[in-house]
Formats: C-alpha cells, sequence, structure tokens
C-alpha cells in the first residue's frame, strides 16, 4: 500500500511519463490532502492542468491529517529537519502503515521506519 507523493501526480501530466497514471487506478494508492494542496495551489497552473489534476484527486482515495498526523508531523519536523509539506506527509505514511511513492527520496529516506519507492528511473 503506498502513499502517493505530489510530485509523481505532477510527472504523470507530462507524456514522457503517462505510465505513472497505471498507479493512480490500484486498489492500494492513496494520497495526502496535503498533496492535493500543493498541486492545485500551484499559483501557476493551466486550466489543462488543473482540469487533470482533479480527475487524479477524484480517483485516489485522499488522505486528511488527523491530530495524529499532526502530532507524528511535528516530531518529524523537529527530528528530520523536513519541510513542513513533507513533514505530514510522511506522518500521514507512517500512521496509515503506507510506503511513499516519490521521486524525492532524499526528502523521505532518512525518516526512520519509512519506506520510499521511486517509480521513476
Amino acid at each position: 500500500m503506498q502513499l502517493i507523493d505530489s510530485n509523481i501526480i505532477v510527472y504523470s501530466y507530462l507524456p514522457e511519463y503517462n505510465y505513472l497514471r497505471l498507479l493512480f487506478v490500484a486498489d492500494t494508492v492513496f494520497v495526502s490532502a496535503i498533496s492535493r494542496v500543493e498541486v492545485l495551489g500551484y499559483h501557476k497552473i493551466t486550466s489543462d492542468e488543473e482540469l487533470y489534476f482533479t480527475s487524479i484527486f477524484e480517483l485516489i482515495p485522499i488522505i486528511s491529517p488527523s491530530q495524529e498526523i499532526f502530532d507524528l508531523a511535528i516530531k518529524n519536523r523537529k527530528k528530520y529537519n523536513l519541510s513542513l509539506w513533507d513533514s505530514i506527509i510522511a506522518a500521514t505514511a507512517q500512521i496509515n502503515k503506507l510506503s511513499i511513492c516519490t521521486r524525492n527520496l532524499q526528502d523521505f529516506e532518512r525518516v526512520e521506519g519509512l519506506t520510499t519507492l521511486n517509480p521513476i528511473s
């Protein structure tokens, strides 16, 4: 079971990475509400991109941060010097026992007990 990181969703829009779209139809994938904010909140998003990304977020189950996720995100942010967004995404994966599917392995590999996967080689 995997938590799809924002960058994988963004890359999937590009023709050379369209194979990533296969990840989104699996029953074992989820996305953080934080990724939804990151992707759809980008200030230079085009209307075509917004339509595509909105359809992705309608397809993949979204996990909203709970108090437990926020509490662990605080610990992660302090211990691993993660960005605010990455600390919440990492905590979401940890609490829900998910691996993180991301291209930015270095953002998450240092988090103890967190499994990462880069589908882009």
